[in-house]
């Protein structure tokens, strides 16, 4: 599922509907390794390197990801770590969007 979901592309959404209930989000959070969701509507997970150019790298490469999505994170960057944190406003919640991303970051990480 990992792999599908990462091939999928963010949709634009807007409105309540398109919120996923907790049952769809555990669901999507099953393929996904190490991601949380810590309250309803947040879903992040942190990533750790052994240095800090690595680190930037990794950022930089999550920003371009959130720019051909059109769907961007919240990040905390510190010394050999970033917090990756989804939402989507528009839903006032999680959507698949979240999820996609979060599939896409993970591929990523395995590279």
């Amino acid at each position: 599922m990992l792999t599908e979901l990462a091939l999928e592309h963010c949709r634009p959404l807007r409105g309540s509907e398109h919120a996923l209930d907790p049952a769809q989000a555990s669901a999507l959070l099953a393929d996904l390794p190490g991601w949380q969701i810590a309250e309803p509507g947040l879903l992040h997970k942190e990533f750790t390197f052994a240095s800090y150019a690595v680190t930037l790298l990794f950022v930089n490469t999550v920003a371009g990801l959130a720019e051909r999505e059109n769907h961007h994170p919240d990040l905390e960057v510190g010394y050999g770590r970033v917090k990756i944190s989804y939402s989507t406003h528009d839903v006032a919640g999680l959507s698949r969007n979240d999820f996609i991303c979060a599939a896409k970051i993970e591929a990523l990480a395995r590279i």
